[in-house]
């Protein structure tokens, strides 16, 4: 990936498998990959550590901050 297509070393968005049972689900998200936005604004690079199959749905989204629980601390 080169420097023009990214603004940092660190993804700006996460990217998920989404497997749903029917439509109304919310699904199981499973973690797949990572974003960067270009500079431009116009599009992305894609790092995919996994790819998903049975029909998933490919998801990307801006990373949220993980809470303690979330990061595997004592509740």
């Amino acid at each position: 990936m080169s420097t023009e297509t990214q603004k940092s070393k660190r993804p700006t968005h996460r990217i998920y498998g989404v497997y749903r049972k029917n439509p109304d689900d919310k699904g199981y998200w499973n973690e797949i990959g990572a974003a960067w936005a270009h500079n431009d604004g116009k599009g992305f690079s894609l790092k995919f550590d996994y790819l998903p199959v049975n029909g998933a749905d490919i998801v990307v989204r801006v990373p949220e901050e993980k809470t303690e629980s979330q990061e595997g601390g004592a509740a």
